[in-house]
């Protein structure tokens, strides 16, 4: 159907995408879709919003695992609205980086807690004994509340981050509860 016929299906379709939905998944990107919406989400976020990056793309997306959270409306996938990814370093240190909410849903901040549980899990059950990330400053304290350490500061894109280490040990978080929220092993 040619939406461009029905301005009145468009205005619809708009104001539902402000519809903020509980149901939301955690699963690693397997769809063109995902993928699309993925990036989408990373470069409204780190290019758009906070203009830390000219391009988000860079040489770390061709091994990189996307692990993406999606709200699910009545039941079916509706959109990406949270994302991170993972990367090896060797055989046994992975990094993690690019995490995002969309703005409508930072309030869940069980997004953010279930997408980091995803990513670290992720990497050790795929061998990784060391798991790394740069973290902007002011997330730090959120980091460490979810069992990471600080190991040093540094300046990426002009901005201070600390560089941050999982404690492996502790993943996946049993803290982190998922009542409202499901997560599909990768």
């Amino acid at each position: 159907m040619e939406l461009s016929r029905y301005p009145w299906l468009i205005e619809l379709n708009e104001e539902l995408k402000q519809f903020i939905t509980d149901d939301i998944i955690i699963k690693v990107v397997t769809e063109d879709w995902e993928r699309r919406q993925y990036y989408q989400l990373r470069e409204a976020t780190f290019r758009d919003e906070q203009k830390i990056l000219k391009e988000d793309r860079d040489e770390q997306d061709f091994k990189a695992l996307g692990i993406i959270a999606i709200g699910q409306m009545f039941g079916e996938h509706d959109r990406v609205i949270g994302a991170v990814r993972i990367f090896p370093d060797g055989e046994q240190a992975w990094w993690g980086g690019r995490l995002c909410v969309e703005p409508l849903y930072r309030h869940h901040h069980a997004i953010g807690k279930a997408l980091i549980n995803a990513a670290v899990s992720t990497a050790k059950n795929l061998g990784c004994q060391t798991f790394l990330a740069t973290v902007q400053q002011q997330n730090e304290r959120y980091f460490q509340k979810l069992c990471w350490d600080s190991l040093d500061t540094r300046n990426v894109a002009n901005l201070p981050h600390v560089l941050m280490q999982a404690q492996i040990e502790n993943y996946p978080l049993q803290h982190v509860v998922m009542q409202a929220y499901s997560y599909k092993e990768a």
